[in-house]
């Protein structure tokens, strides 16, 4: 198990945290009501469900809000949504995955596809980049929580695969990396012992990242943005890697 792994799956900026928060509360409404709907309003019974509570806790997303969605889908009241995965390739050779629920297939694939024409990019078919990734759980702790030996070696009890800590003071904390099929107890083992993670997710983690200069750097950097910006867009990843000068200059 590797201390220092750091794969970029999906980048928040620090300056656009803030004004995105209302639009991550809407997405992650959508989850909870589509979670309830598919699998009942009981977490306890209904893992994705418990997922996406623990996500919206997390972010401090308020309780009220969390029940009113778990109250939606379970009384059937909604649309129907589409989860559907767009592939492609962004500036510098970037593959990127994009992951959607939707309740407006043509919607969504229009505002994807001119996204990625308009910042260099090209969108493919399914299954085009996604061999470049790998499906696993993700579970993140604030920096705070605990030493990076400490959650190590709670990770390696609780049976992860990989920790990646970034310290520093804009770092974002501890990210625990475990087997797709194992991240439900590797999850509650660690809660028992390092308390309620800030997220408990399903990721697609990058096999190989593709270095970009400031260049491609900066318009990739505004695809990703457009794309989260869509109110059907739950998730981006990509498998880039910008040195962090070059990521002070794109982030100023």
């Amino acid at each position: 198990m590797a201390g220092h792994s750091k794969f970029k799956n999906i980048m928040h900026r620090k300056g656009r945290q803030d004004a995105v928060r209302s639009k991550q509360f809407a997405k992650l409404s959508k989850e909870i009501t589509v979670a309830s709907k598919l699998g009942g309003p009981d977490p306890d019974g209904n893992p994705r469900l418990r997922l996406a509570i623990a996500n919206a806790k997390g972010l401090s997303m308020p309780k009220d809000n969390i029940q009113r969605a778990v109250d939606k889908g379970a009384g059937g009241d909604t649309e129907e949504m589409f989860e559907i995965r767009y592939e492609g390739y962004g500036p510098g050779g970037v593959a990127v995955i994009v992951e959607a629920l939707t309740d407006n297939k043509n919607r969504s694939a229009g505002n994807v596809r001119a996204a990625f024409t308009k910042n260099g990019g090209a969108l493919g078919e399914t299954g085009s980049v996604g061999f470049m990734f790998e499906r696993v759980g993700e579970i993140k702790y604030p920096a705070e929580v605990a030493g990076e030996d400490a959650v190590m070696e709670a990770a390696i009890e609780a049976g992860a695969d990989d920790v990646s800590s970034d310290m520093d003071e804009e770092g974002d904390g501890h990210a625990i990396i475990t087997a797709f099929e194992d991240l439900g107890d590797v999850a509650k083992a660690l809660e028992d012992t390092l308390g309620e993670p800030s997220s408990v997710n399903v990721i697609w983690k990058p096999q190989n990242q593709v270095p970009v200069n400031e260049e491609k750097g900066s318009t990739l950097l505004k695809l990703i943005d457009t794309l989260e910006d869509d109110d059907d867009v739950q998730n981006v990843y990509a498998n880039f890697d910008i040195d962090d000068e070059t990521m002070a200059k794109l982030s100023a």
